[in-house]
């Protein structure tokens, strides 16, 4: 009974760590450029810069592109041409993010001393929290391919829509139903102002009308509903597509 219960335990382990390394496999073959689908996007690539929530240029990021799953690819396009004729084109901040970049945020955040951009991104949060509270996870959707971080881009103006935080900015400032109710577009009042609270209702609702779907934390993160690869976290460099 011993050796049968032993043998079992064994397959489920071979089973689990083929499972694991299969999840990490796979190319861009299966990707586009954004830019290739949509050519009038607005790229701020912070992670291959040094103005994110660490201070370095995160693993993984070889070059200031921005990639996304045909499928997601897709559904970007139509919220562009959406946006467009409101005024508005969009700037990408992040979108696929390899595993190899996950694992640099974990690495980093076991370095307590390491707080150099602790004023401009978490100034009311200790680092072991980020992960406590969602704002960094081990898994981050963005490695399955179907993920964006974006903001809108007034065409008036010529300058970003004042949103009322900063992207990657951890605490709830960032939240969705910051000083409102995005399940209704309402604003109800705060340190937000009401055109603030209605710029992030602008880019919600036509993310939401074209297939995407928001988390709680983040008012500039949003996956395609309908994702081709639900299972499967790809950790290919960010870098453009031959």
């Amino acid at each position: 009974m011993k050796l049968k219960l032993f043998t079992f335990l064994l397959t489920v382990c071979f089973a689990a760590a083929s499972c694991s390394k299969s999840s990490l496999t796979g190319g861009s073959e299966n990707f586009v450029q954004i830019s290739d689908v949509v050519p009038d996007v607005i790229l701020e690539i912070r992670y291959y810069s040094t103005y994110n929530f660490i201070g370095t240029r995160i693993d993984g990021y070889l070059e200031p592109t921005a990639l996304l799953t045909r499928q997601a690819a897709d559904s970007f396009k139509v919220v562009s041409e959406d946006l467009k004729t409101q005024g508005y084109r969009l700037k990408i901040y992040d979108a696929y993010r390899p595993q190899q970049a996950v694992d640099h945020f974990i690495r980093w955040s076991k370095c307590a001393e390491d707080t150099l951009m602790k004023s401009y991104f978490y100034p009311m949060l200790d680092k072991p929290v980020l992960f406590e509270q969602g704002y960094i996870l081990a898994k981050s959707g963005h490695s399955r391919g179907s993920t964006v971080d974006l903001t809108l881009f007034d065409m008036s103006t010529e300058k970003e829509a004042d949103m009322g935080s900063t992207f990657d900015w951890f605490g709830i400032e960032s939240h969705p139903d910051y000083c409102g109710n995005p399940e209704t577009g309402e604003y109800t009042g705060g340190q937000l102002t009401e055109t603030q609270f209605h710029n992030r209702m602008i880019l919600r609702n036509a993310m939401l009308s074209h297939g995407f779907k928001p988390i709680d934390e983040e008012w500039w993160h949003f996956t395609l509903a309908n994702e081709p690869f639900p299972d499967t976290y790809f950790n290919f460099p960010v870098k453009k597509i031959q």
